[in-house]
């Protein structure tokens, strides 16, 4: 007795190999342009929270303080086979640390910028090559193509 049609096209669907691509964020990316505004010195903690918004998080350093802005960006891949699923996610941040005396003014400040390096990719292959971080900080930096350094 022949299947049906309709249970013959479901099976085939069940047992087909699959991808998937997932993208998830968090928080705001930082603004290198709002960075390069902080003046270690000058800058009150108040002129830092209207530039890059409200901190992460605020640790109390005995009188002083530090005010953590972070972002992240995570993008995934997955092959999703019969008897085996492979999958890979790259996560890349964008963190800033900004430390302040007593009197609320900033003594100094770090930021890492790699959020925009997150990129898709199969769990065989290698997220961390040179070229690719050269031509992502090229696309942050707003230069594409031949104009690229």
């Amino acid at each position: 007795m022949p299947l049906p049609r309709s249970v013959l096209v479901l099976t085939i669907l069940v047992v087909l190999p699959a991808c998937a691509l997932f993208r998830s964020t968090r928080n705001e990316p930082l603004d290198p342009t709002r960075l390069a505004r902080l003046e270690p010195g000058r800058t009150t903690a108040r002129e830092v929270v209207e530039l890059l918004g409200a901190p992460a998080q605020v640790v109390q350093l005995g009188t002083r303080s530090a005010y953590r802005y972070d972002h992240s960006v995570t993008k995934g891949t997955a092959l999703l086979l019969v008897v085996v699923n492979l999958g890979n996610a790259d996560t890349r941040e964008d963190r800033s640390w900004c430390f302040f005396d007593e009197r609320d003014v900033l003594t100094h400040f770090a930021s890492s910028l790699e959020s925009h390096r997150a990129q898709y990719a199969l769990p065989w292959e290698d997220v961390h090559e040179d070229g690719d971080r050269e031509a992502a900080d090229a696309e942050r930096a707003g230069l594409t193509g031949a104009g690229a350094r």
